[in-house]
């Protein structure tokens, strides 16, 4: 055999296998290049009805029209969120099971010893859907107006002052320990078990002060049933533009907001990912959806899917430091 057969032999074995590589890799492609090709689930791990929810069905909508295939929303509650949020981590990452979470998801890996799966690998950060401020309130009767009169206020009551929220280890309650450490606050938290309790102990003077949502609380800021101190975002709330943000009142850098994700598990693909990224934003940013956002007290998410995986990684190390030097603990 001479050597020039020798190398068209070669050559050809290696087409003949090269050949064989791309069809047995063809199946794979052609159902990526088809997604999606059947129905596709994203969890809500709360209850129907809250903002989670309604915000994830708002959505679910606007992607089965746009997919032109069935988008369904499926709630599995319970152990604050911990039941569907595991359920999504141990899916199949191929873009049909997906998750709607709130703040939940980065404040219980730093209140909870425990859980079911990592936080911060098990998923795969999808698209920022909404963002809304709490609120800083206090009763009618208590003597302050603003941040540093309520500072002032806080340092004169012995053993300092109360405040509540609707729960233990949640967004408004931490909003109310991350002030307390950055602006030197002594104050000791009183949870309730749901926001309707704590609201009527606020009403009634049986506690002083409390944090709970911009779009709970505005309608009795306006009628003046409460008075409203501070927002706990960046920025003014548009529900209600005349109240400063807590940082601009003096504790430069707080800011501690509420707001709603997309996720799927981890090692979803990138083409898949960023094709819900784009869907999303298109979703929440509609034409459509801008008038409800603003109505609900709520700001529209608008990031990226690296801008919304950073993000995702300072809220995870932000509550953990502020429940660490805090010392709250859920059991």
């Amino acid at each position: 055999m001479t050597l020039h057969r020798t190398r068209h032999l070669a050559r050809f074995g290696a087409a003949i296998v090269a050949g064989l590589s791309i069809l047995a890799t063809a199946p794979a492609l052609a159902a990526d290049a088809k997604w999606p090709s059947r129905p596709i689930t994203i969890v809500v791990p709360f209850p129907p009805g809250g903002m989670t929810d309604v915000v994830a069905r708002r959505m679910a909508k606007d992607m089965q029209d746009a997919l032109k295939q069935s988008v369904v929303v499926e709630n599995r509650a319970g152990a604050s969120g911990q039941i569907g949020t595991e359920y999504v981590a141990r899916a199949a990452p191929d873009g049909y099971t997906l998750l709607v979470s709130a703040t939940h998801h980065v404040i219980n890996p730093a209140v909870r010893a425990k859980l079911p799966y990592d936080a911060s690998t098990g998923f795969t950060p999808l698209a920022l859907l909404a963002t809304t401020p709490n609120l800083l309130v206090v009763n009618k009767d208590i003597p302050v107006s603003n941040i540093p009169e309520f500072i002032a206020y806080a340092k004169k009551q012995p053993g300092g002052l109360m405040f509540g929220s609707s729960s233990i280890g949640g967004a408004t309650h931490l909003s109310g320990e991350m002030l307390k450490l950055d602006a030197g606050i002594p104050m000791t938290h009183v949870p309730y078990k749901g926001a309707s309790p704590a609201l009527t102990d606020l009403l009634g003077g049986q506690i002083p002060a409390l944090f709970h949502d911009v779009m709970t609380m505005a309608p009795y800021v306006r009628d003046g049933r409460v008075k409203a101190l501070g927002v706990t975002s960046s920025t003014r709330s548009a529900a209600l533009p005349d109240v400063p943000t807590i940082a601009e009142q003096g504790v430069p850098g707080y800011e501690a907001i509420t707001w709603i994700g997309f996720y799927g598990p981890a090692n979803l693909p990138a083409d898949v990912a960023e094709r819900l990224n784009t869907l999303a934003r298109a979703s929440v940013n509609s034409d459509a959806a801008r008038p409800w956002f603003k109505e609900n007290g709520t700001d529209p998410g608008d990031m990226d899917q690296q801008q919304y995986a950073a993000f995702v990684a300072n809220e995870l190390a932000k509550w953990k430091n502020v429940v660490t030097r805090a010392g709250v603990k859920v059991e």
